[in-house]
């Protein structure tokens, strides 16, 4: 199907009047984002679900449409007020007490990286991993234990096995005779995927 024959199909099957060909290329080229409502009726047309057209969810509003779920459900579910829960989607922003998160994590469906993100403390988490690999590992096994509520074995173990990862990388790029540069383009690489290398870190020692 062409871009013109779904936008066709938008406007008489979903009562779209204002969406064109252009519309959809450009939804299309991620130039511009459908709404909830435009993503359910495009997935109509697409004979496929929301959570096809989004891949892989990142942020609480991609989450909820990918369960199919409206806004008065997850809010009913979290003991949050509709329009307050709207504006947490709009900003990126969860504000909500540790019954509440557990509530929204148990809703969506998210799992421990998941819901890292979606609160937005993924941040926060890459800053304390950057520092326990390039610092004392040791230091920083409590405070990412309480955002990252895993068994402190765990824990240990994989800010260990980070910490000699980077610092042996690091050193290796200096023993191969690798200027400053290529260990600063080796250091930034390890770094800029700490929080990815975390979890697989976590996965592989978990139960």
């Amino acid at each position: 199907m062409g871009p013109e024959h779904v936008a066709h199909g938008l406007r008489v099957s979903y009562g779209l009047p204002y969406v064109t060909g252009d519309l959809v290329i450009a939804w299309e080229r991620e130039l511009t984002a459908p709404d909830s409502g435009e993503l359910t009726a495009l997935a109509g047309v697409l004979w496929c679900s929301p959570g096809e057209l989004l891949g892989r969810p990142r942020t609480l509003r991609e989450h909820r449409i990918s369960r199919g779920l409206a806004p008065e459900d997850v809010a009913r579910a979290v003991g949050h007020d509709t329009r307050a829960y709207l504006r947490m989607e709009e900003h990126d922003d969860w504000q909500g007490t540790e019954r509440q998160s557990a509530a929204l994590a148990h809703t969506l469906g998210l799992t421990l990286p998941d819901f890292i993100t979606v609160t937005g403390r993924e941040g926060r988490l890459a800053d304390l991993l950057h520092s326990a690999v390039t610092t004392r590992w040791q230091a920083y096994v409590r405070p990412v234990g309480r955002m990252v509520p895993l068994d402190r074995r765990v824990l240990e173990d994989a800010l260990q096995g980070l910490h000699q990862s980077y610092q042996g990388q690091m050193a290796a790029t200096l023993s191969w005779g690798g200027g400053s540069g290529d260990s600063s383009a080796a250091g930034r690489e390890f770094l800029d995927r700490i929080v990815e290398r975390f979890w697989t870190a976590v996965r592989s020692d978990g139960p």
